[in-house]
């Protein structure tokens, strides 16, 4: 193995950490959050036509992290100098964030109002990042589709809870 290519492996090999560690934290925080609160809170509230059954939101996030992953491994690879390469990491941070966050507010405070007061911007965030991803690898941009689609869903499952049990 040559130098120059024990040097891009190197930059692979961080770039996974950097994708995937935070991902998996925002994942494993909101497990923490959900987990303890299903049984009997949630399973107990009013839900909306179309709610899926319990069972299906874990295969289905653990698709959606694992796209997300690879979505920001190919912007964390791109061109350091790549113009809107620094906006980009920092919202998908900041919509990794709020990911995390919607769990502890709607499972973990038990507050769907809190809850849809997180995911309105989360969408947004979503959006705005698959549109600062498309300007750099338009993979990594179609990665984030179905996040997108799936927490629109996941928003009107919220507000539906909302409605339903105020």
């Amino acid at each position: 193995m040559s130098a120059a290519s024990g040097e891009r492996r190197l930059g692979a090999l961080a770039a996974a950490a950097w994708s995937a560690g935070p991902i998996f934290a925002a994942a494993m925080l909101g497990n923490a959050a959900t987990l303890p609160n299903i049984a009997p809170w949630y399973d107990r509230l009013a839900k909306p036509p179309l709610t899926p059954p319990n069972w299906l939101f874990g295969p289905a996030w653990t698709i959606l992290y694992v796209l997300m992953g690879v979505a920001f491994y190919r912007i964390l690879r791109g061109d350091p100098a790549g113009p809107g390469r620094r906006a980009a990491i920092w919202l998908f941070a900041a919509q990794l964030v709020l990911n995390a966050g919607w769990s502890v507010a709607f499972f973990g405070a038990r507050s769907p109002t809190l809850g849809l007061a997180v995911i309105l911007p989360m969408e947004a965030l979503i959006l705005a990042t698959i549109a600062a991803f498309w300007r750099l690898d338009r993979m990594a941009a179609f990665c984030l589709i179905p996040y997108a689609l799936w927490v629109a869903f996941a928003t009107y499952l919220n507000a539906g809870v909302l409605t339903l049990n105020s």
